[in-house]
This record gives C-alpha cells, sequence and structure tokens, in this order.
C-alpha cells in the first residue's frame, strides 16, 4: 500500500495521535506542512527544515509545471531527488492556483485554460494532465485536481462548482489509479547523494491521492461532497475552499460539518490555514493535516509569531531591543540574535532577514504541532515521555 494510517489514541473532543506511514516517512499526527511552492520553503534551506523536524513539506503542482517542468523534473528522478528533500511531500492539484487566475482562465467541463502569469502563454488543465504531472514529480501524495469556490458565491454558482469538482474527482482517480508505472524511478543509489533517497532503496516510491471536499459555504453541499468523496474510496480526504476570505467562524462552521463524517481510518487534511490558534484548534478537533504559506510569508514581511503575541520587528521600538524574538522559544534564532538585529536587517533590506524570521515562525508553528501531538499520546506514553 502507498499508505497507512495508524491510530494511537483518541479524545473525546475529536482530536487523535496517529501515524501516517508514507514511502519516504513516517509521518506524526497532527502535523503542519510548510508549503513550498516552487520547490523550495522560501527563504529556508532543506537541512535547516530538517534540522526544525519538519516531517512534510508540500509543492505547488501548477508552478513547477510552468517551471521548470515536470518532464524535467521526471527525468532528474523526481521532485524529491531534485530538491534533496528525503522526507514526505504533498503535491497540490493546481487548482488553487488557477482558481486564484480568475482573469487569466476559463472554465469547461473538460478543464480549465488558462494563461501563464510568468509569460501569457496558454495552457489547458484537466484532472487527467494534472495527475500527469503529479505522478511525474512523484510526491507521496497528490491531491485530486478541483476547482476552488470563490466567496461569496452564491448557491447557483456554489453547486456548479461543486458539479465539476465531483466529477474532477472521478476522473483524477480513475486516470491516477491507471498510470501509477509512470512515477519516475529513484534510479542507481550511487548516483546521488544518500539523504536524496527513499528509505525503500532502488524501489519505485508509491503515492497516494487525497479527494478534496468543496461546496463552498453551504453546509448540506459540503455534506454532499463529502459523502460522494468517501464511496469513490479515496486515500485520504482534505476539505478545501477555506481561507479564501471568509469570516473565521463560517471556516469553523465548515470544517466542524464535514470532520465528523470522513472516514477515521484515513487521514483528514484542512489546506491552506491558519494562524497559530486556528492550527491548534483544528488539530484538538480531530484534523490530522494542515498547511499554510502565512509562516514564511508574514515572515518576509517582518511579523513574527510568539509566545507573547505577534509583533512587527520593523517597529521602532525594537531597534536597541536585545533580547531574543521569544524568550520562551529555543529554535536557533532566538538562541542567537536580538530583536535589534532582525530589525536592522529588515530596514536594511538584507536576504538573511526572511531566511532568520521564516525559520523563527516555521519552529512556533512546528513547535504548536509538537506539543499538541504531546498532549494526545496515549496516557502509558505520556508517562514514558
Amino acid at each position: 500500500m502507498a499508505l497507512t494510517f495508524n491510530q494511537l489514541n483518541t479524545i473525546t473532543e475529536g482530536g487523535r495521535r496517529a501515524q501516517l506511514h508514507l514511502s519516504h516517512q513516517t509521518v506524526e499526527t497532527p502535523v503542519f506542512m510548510p508549503v513550498g511552492t516552487a520547490g523550495t520553503v522560501k527563504a529556508v534551506p532543506q537541512d535547516t527544515l530538517e534540522s526544525l523536524d519538519a516531517q512534510i513539506i508540500l509543492g505547488n503542482t501548477y508552478h513547477l509545471y510552468l517551471r521548470p517542468g515536470h518532464e524535467v523534473i521526471r527525468r532528474l528522478g523526481g521532485l524529491h531527488r531534485f530538491i534533496s528533500w528525503p522526507r514526505a511531500m504533498l503535491t497540490d492539484s493546481g487548482g488553487f492556483q488557477v482558481f486564484s487566475l480568475s482573469q487569466l482562465r476559463k472554465v469547461s467541463d473538460e478543464g480549465v485554460r488558462f494563461r501563464s502569469h510568468l509569460d501569457g502563454s496558454i495552457h489547458f488543465f484537466t484532472p487527467e494532465h494534472s495527475m500527469d504531472v503529479q505522478i511525474a514529480l512523484g510526491a507521496d501524495i497528490a491531491m485530486a485536481f478541483d476547482e476552488c469556490t470563490e466567496y461569496p458565491a452564491d448557491r447557483t454558482r456554489a453547486e456548479e462548482s461543486l458539479r465539476l469538482t465531483m466529477a474532477w474527482a472521478q476522473r483524477s482517480l480513475t486516470h491516477f489509479r491507471a498510470n501509477q508505472h509512470d512515477v519516475p524511478t529513484l534510479g542507481d543509489r550511487d548516483a546521488v547523494p544518500q539523504a536524496s533517497l527513499s528509505r525503500h532503496g532502488n524501489e519505485r516510491p508509491t503515492q497516494s491521492l487525497f479527494g478534496i471536499v468543496q461546496g463552498g459555504m453551504y453546509r448540506d453541499l459540503r455534506r454532499q461532497s463529502a459523502e460522494r468523496l468517501i464511496e469513490m474510496d479515496f486515500d485520504g480526504y482534505a476539505i478545501g475552499g477555506l481561507s479564501v476570505g471568509e469570516p473565521r467562524d463560517l471556516t469553523l462552521e465548515m470544517i466542524s460539518e464535514v470532520l465528523p463524517m470522513l472516514p477515521k481510518d484515513k487521514p483528514r487534511y484542512v489546506m491552506g490555514v491558519g494562524y497559530p490558534d486556528e492550527i491548534e484548534q483544528y488539530a484538538r478537533m480531530g484534523v490530522d493535516m494542515m498547511d499554510c504559506v502565512l509562516p514564511t510569508r508574514a515572515a518576509r514581511h517582518g511579523l513574527l509569531f510568539t509566545s507573547e503575541g505577534r509583533i512587527t520587528i520593523k517597529n521602532k521600538q525594537f531597534a536597541e531591543d536585545q533580547g531574543p524574538p521569544d524568550p520562551n522559544c529555543d529554535c536557533m534564532v532566538c538562541l542567537r540574535y536580538s530583536r535589534a538585529y532582525l530589525r536592522h536587517l529588515m530596514q536594511a533590506g538584507e536576504a538573511l532577514s526572511g531566511t532568520l524570521n521564516s525559520i523563527h515562525n516555521l519552529a512556533y508553528y512546528l513547535g504548536i504541532m509538537s506539543r499538541v501531538r504531546q498532549s494526545l499520546e496515549p496516557a502509558s506514553e505520556a508517562i514514558k515521555s
């Protein structure tokens, strides 16, 4: 099997401690997944991600398809080898990025025609093509091609979007299962660094496919979407179409509506969320996987998440502050650098600013998930630790 999911403990509120066994890594859940859009978690080297204990990262199908191209990556042995990442990886379907190109796309039953944001060239994504690209990339988990419903959307629009997403989900699954032989091989062990190889040596890595629940902000459409995806029997299930401008209480309402419906013996993933308190709340509700660009995007703008609240490091009040960014954090940034120095880097426009800020924010997010996992450990394991 490409994926096995082993539950270790569940609490009354729904939160659960589990292990997600994938080709490249056993992922301890609940887990936060840093986003590596173009084959890089922006400004953060892979060895640093490993030192932060990032277990699984994301790659972006749309961006990697456009540059350097999925066939180039396939010829180079797949995305793991290309970016020298030995741990688990998930690729999205490209649906959200195409959704964001609202002025540059045309949607039909067959797929989406769009213009590249890079050079204006015309491309056509179908569910089958999205699967071909993701199979070429070779990540442990691929996502079904979906249409992300904008907010706000009236019911007619949400129903039409859901109709497309459900049809595309079945087409994605059928094509994915029929073409697994095209996953890139890992090749000769001596040809690449040991760190870039799967723990399965020269075997073909195996992939899994998750379906994505859509339906806008309509509870009955969300339920309908979940029911139909469960019938298709995906390897895991994601809740998509959130964090697209809706109020936070509506985000929570949609998650609360769908989460109890999803199979308890398969991983459950909420896409594109969120702030630190949100990811902790959702994990304690029973969400196994989450991702968001926020830790690194905010970092590049000087916003740091700390145990004392959010701070904007470029503010003048930190010009002579010799304290660490977060006095309660033991990440490499907080152990070595001062708020005054981080502010100076921002003011001077130094590239190191984005790197150090991103490392701290990622450490903060990953630390939240580590503490949640510890609190969800079975009693006997918690005593041992």
